[in-house]
């Protein structure tokens, strides 16, 4: 077979109770894609998290120098965190899924086997998603910043009550958000938390935003689409205990006056699909659209 990723980095899930499993299954990936003709090199966090040996261990500054695909076996959180890493490097990405959801990670577990070797052999298709770029402004400086694939979330905390929060996008004044707390979420994150909170799908080829109020004070503060070329500002005008996250995996502590910063970010990650592969067929599957109907 006529290989056309030579270098192949492989990133997987782990859990403290399933480590086992985790690696039996990442040494079978591996084996069947080094048996295909690449070389596998395992990536930092999983190798010492699994103990999975036998091949080149790589932190991402490694996998973005040597490798020229990643193959990530997890959920779409996994997908999440190393897609945001390997973003500045325009490696692509394909996803295994060994979770639930799978909206990005969209290769069932039990058809890897027939769908990576056309894959690796070039036949895929190729689908890019923006990323958002944001940062925690305290007065004149920053004391966070971080990029998102689905989504930044200003939030309050679990016992205090509602957070007021000041909406500018591109400078220009919205209006003063009394919530639970503020989404804003890429086309990729409109499956995820802004969906849960009223939010409309976006194609993943819509370059727009989902700015949704979480559990609003008024009824009439719904969710708006943006351009993703705007800017938009969260000012934390009052409220207690109030965070922001990212992709819900980094989280910064807020105080009143922050401005949250939040604009695309300069990289895009870049999926590659079987061919064939319909954001149309994975929301139907995910969503369990046309259940119960001939």
């Amino acid at each position: 077979m006529n290989i056309q990723f030579q270098h192949v980095a492989l990133i997987g899930k782990y859990q403290a109770a399933q480590v086992d499993a985790a690696r039996q299954l990442l040494e079978e990936v591996a084996a069947f894609v080094q048996g295909l003709g690449c070389e596998v090199h395992i990536e930092q966090d999983t190798a010492r998290h699994t103990g999975i040996q036998g091949h080149s261990v790589l932190d991402v500054q490694g996998i973005g120098a040597r490798c020229d695909l990643a193959l990530v076996v997890g959920g779409d959180g996994t997908m999440l965190g190393i897609g945001r890493l390997l973003a500045p490097f325009d490696i692509p990405l394909i996803g295994i899924n060994q979770g639930r959801l799978g909206f990005v990670t969209d290769i069932p577990l039990k058809d890897y086997q027939n769908a990576l070797p056309p894959m690796l052999a070039g036949a895929y298709d190729v689908d890019r998603r923006g990323l958002l770029w944001a940062r925690v402004m305290r007065g004149g400086d920053c004391v966070f910043e971080s990029s998102a694939m689905n989504d930044v979330v200003v939030n309050r905390g679990a016992t205090s009550g509602m957070v007021e929060l000041r909406v500018e996008v591109d400078g220009r004044f919205v209006a003063n958000h009394r919530a639970d707390g503020l989404i804003v979420a890429t086309s990729t994150g409109s499956t995820a938390y802004a969906l849960s909170a009223g939010g409309p799908l976006l194609h993943p080829r819509v370059g727009g935003w989902v700015l949704a109020p979480i559990a609003p004070h008024m009824l009439s503060n719904r969710p708006i689409v943006l351009s993703d070329q705007s800017e938009v500002t969260l000012e934390v005008v009052a409220g207690r205990d109030v965070s922001a996250s990212f992709d819900m995996q980094s989280l910064a502590t807020i105080v009143l006056g922050d401005r949250i910063e939040v604009r695309r970010a300069a990289h895009e990650v870049r999926f590659l699909h079987p061919v064939g592969w319909s954001y149309f067929d994975t929301l139907r599957r995910k969503l369990h659209w046309n259940e119960g109907t001939s």
